[in-house]
């Protein structure tokens, strides 16, 4: 364990899949125990974009103090290393308040970042992501996932052939340094880490309960006006599609449903239903994966009757 896991005030990780429950959970937790919630959420932290992420309403984050949500525009990047600094002062901020800080999410790199630290590596090159934007308009992703098998298999074993944000930059990095992301990831920083007092994750015995609750959710921010939320962005006129916000998933399908709208060749919503729920899954598969290899965490399966019991307890468990 680090100096730092041993100077870390205790905190509680709650982590899982989309649609898992653990924003629900957190809630229920500041019901009975003063907390104050951390975003672990890539897309939350972009303002602007609150249907697509299932951002929390205005009475959830007037019941208990939300951090690290809406602190970005859209246009602009923020990187796992910085969510590890930032969500380490929270920690501390909260605690000095009194109250138990609550990680809630489900973005992985956020929770590795914090929990395992990061090595430094190259910072992003815009000439050499043009490139590779470039060659997989030629080829397609699948091809230059096809190549990053061939450089770096073990980040390519962890990505889908068409996670265009997560090849390009596993394929730029090795562009810029010669060195594999996966070897970068290997080497990271032994004292910048901090451990949890508690890391759940929910994690479902039935995958077709958390497919469900994807399908169910994906058309209900249809239903409240995603789209609209979408057009919105798309008419600032400074946002493009390979920005990081709108490459987040939903945003992403829905942005593709409208440009073919907007060339005079609409697709039935079914077609738009169906590629954001698939995206969806496929997000839901990879952040499992993620989860099954972070250290020491407690699995409660969330689609089990007792779940949210099982999550109260066990935070209720951990010292103030």
């Amino acid at each position: 364990m680090s100096a730092a896991s041993e100077t870390s005030p205790p905190f509680l990780a709650l982590a899982g899949p989309t649609a898992s429950g653990k924003s629900a959970a957190a809630l229920a937790l500041a019901r009975i125990r003063p907390i104050e919630i951390v975003s672990v959420d890539s897309a939350l932290v972009y303002r602007g974009m609150d249907i697509g992420t299932a951002k929390p309403t205005a009475a959830e984050r007037a019941q208990v103090p939300h951090h690290l949500i809406d602190i970005r525009d859209a246009t602009q990047a923020y990187s796992a290393a910085e969510f590890a600094a930032d969500a380490a002062r929270c920690i501390r901020e909260i605690h000095a308040r009194g109250a138990l800080p609550v990680l809630v999410g489900g973005t992985m790199l956020y929770f590795k970042a914090l929990l395992e630290g990061l090595a430094p590596m190259p910072a992003a090159d815009a000439q050499v992501r043009a490139e590779i934007d470039a060659q997989a308009a030629r080829e397609g992703w699948p091809a230059l996932h096809a190549e990053l098998a061939r450089i770096d298999p073990v980040t390519a074993a962890r990505l889908a052939p068409l996670d265009a944000q997560r090849i390009q930059r596993a394929l730029e990095v090795y562009r810029l340094s010669g060195r594999p992301l996966s070897d970068w990831h290997a080497q990271a920083d032994p004292v910048s880490p901090i451990r949890p007092t508690q890391l759940i994750s929910l994690e479902p015995h039935d995958r077709a309960w958390l497919h469900e609750r994807i399908a169910t959710r994906y058309t209900q921010m249809l239903d409240a006006g995603l789209l609209d939320e979408v057009r919105s962005l798309r008419a600032r006129g400074d946002l493009q599609p390979e920005l990081p916000a709108m490459r987040c998933v939903g945003y992403r399908q829905a942005w593709t449903w409208l440009d073919a709208v907007d060339a005079g060749t609409p697709q039935p919503l079914s077609t738009l239903i169906d590629t954001g729920v698939a995206a969806t899954r496929q997000l839901a598969k990879r952040q499992l994966t993620w989860l099954r290899g972070l250290p020491a965490r407690h699995v409660i399966a969330c689609d089990a009757p007792q779940a949210l019991e099982q999550v109260l307890r066990a935070a209720q468990a951990i010292p103030a």
